[in-house]
């Protein structure tokens, strides 16, 4: 989570809002990163979560992802649910929840519906305090 918030930090810079996210492969290697490009690129699925996911597929040079998992500073939203699914994560780490957006156990639960080809499992909280602060500061600073 540390290398994840790090990443957050960088999206301070273009003005978009402070999500990081990685992902690491079974044996823990690092095979994708991202940040939340949105403000930087004009790019609305610019997401954190999306851009580290299309980078471990690019690294690994395969879009499934099995066995892998996903440490992002933020509760993904229903779009980066979506593509945990489509990508076959098998889990995610997340920091703080979304009480407006989260798709992930907070608002929706669409990576554990019963309905759905594959199921990610959801750890939530890491380092929640710190990754809330830095989102907290942010938006604190744009009202």
């Amino acid at each position: 989570m540390g290398m994840a918030l790090h990443e957050a930090t960088h999206a301070l810079a273009t003005g978009d809002v402070p999500v990081g996210a990685l992902v690491v492969d079974a044996a823990g290697r690092l095979v994708g990163l991202g940040r939340n490009r949105r403000e930087e690129t004009g790019d609305p699925t610019a997401h954190a979560e999306v851009l580290a996911l299309r980078q471990a597929a690019a690294t690994r040079g395969e879009w499934r992802l099995e066995g892998c998992t996903l440490v992002v500073t933020l509760e993904p939203c229903v779009m980066c649910a979506g593509a945990l699914l489509a990508s076959r994560v098998r889990r995610v780490v997340l920091g703080a929840w979304d009480p407006k957006a989260g798709a992930t156990g907070s608002v929706w639960d669409l990576v554990r519906d019963r309905r759905s080809n594959h199921e990610v499992e959801v750890v939530g909280g890491v380092r929640e305090d710190e990754c809330g602060a830095l989102l907290r500061g942010f938006f604190e600073g744009h009202r």
